[in-house]
């Protein structure tokens, strides 16, 4: 399948490590060209490296997404770099798990930010530049925990209120040309998952749950992206794919 990205520009937030690296890569290998962002400059700057000498067209630009003129100077160095932004994927967000009476407001604000007003404000940054092309793709990193997970009260707030946002917005966007869906990932194996405080019971729980009966693997994630970003899913809006090998319940 011809998924028609090629020279289309890709901001992936939250793309030094993980789920967002492997989006980048793909993205790339479709022909894409790549801006890698992360609060990390350090390793967004290695990642986009690893890009430039594989042969695609890539840039970094260090950005805090809970902040709007870090926002706006990434939109902007997308523009000035390859004259515009086609896709945007909403990646950036972390965990910070306790249960509700031990959840401290700091850990509550840091994760709902980082999740839902990052995606706010990148959405709102690139949407006018999609809208003058007549043609955009925002894909929405959510997750299985939108449907609830204890000791995760904050993530599985965030991660639901990515739903409803993009669901808002395919409504509001559709007209301009732009799509907007999310992906709901379930367990995926990545390095900074492994460095989880009880990694092995959580894995071993996710596997006995998982009826495909492996565990995800970041670039089941990249592939759905790609798709979703393409041509071929320019009558999809408003959807959300779960990537999770059948898993739904904790």
């Amino acid at each position: 399948m011809q998924l028609g990205l090629k020279d289309r520009v890709a901001i992936v937030t939250g793309s030094a490590r993980g789920i967002g690296a492997e989006t980048a890569l793909a993205l790339a290998e479709e022909g894409a060209r790549i801006v890698v962002t992360d609060i990390d400059g350090d390793t967004a700057a290695a990642h986009c490296a690893a890009l430039q000498g594989a042969g695609h067209r890539a840039i970094a630009v260090p950005a805090d997404v809970t902040r709007r003129a870090d926002v706006e100077r990434l939109a902007q160095a997308a523009v000035d770099a390859f004259g515009g932004v086609h896709v945007l994927v909403n990646n950036a967000g972390f965990a910070r798990d306790a249960r509700i009476t031990r959840l401290s407001e700091a850990d509550w604000d840091a994760v709902v930010d980082t999740v839902l007003k990052g995606a706010f404000l990148c959405t709102q940054a690139v949407a006018p530049l999609m809208a003058a092309a007549k043609w955009g793709r925002v894909v929405n990193i959510s997750s299985r925990a939108h449907l609830g997970n204890p000791g995760q009260a904050n993530y599985s707030a965030a991660k639901a209120g990515i739903l409803g946002f993009s669901a808002a917005l395919a409504l509001e966007l559709g007209r301009d040309g732009i799509t907007v869906n999310t992906i709901a990932p379930g367990f995926i194996e990545t390095d900074g998952v492994r460095k989880l405080p009880h990694y092995q019971k959580i894995r071993d729980n996710a596997l006995a749950r998982t009826p495909i009966g492996r565990l995800g693997v970041p670039r089941d994630i990249a592939s759905a992206v790609c798709f979703l970003a393409s041509e071929a899913a320019g009558y999809i809006t408003g959807a959300t794919l779960h990537v999770t090998g059948g898993r739904y319940a904790t």
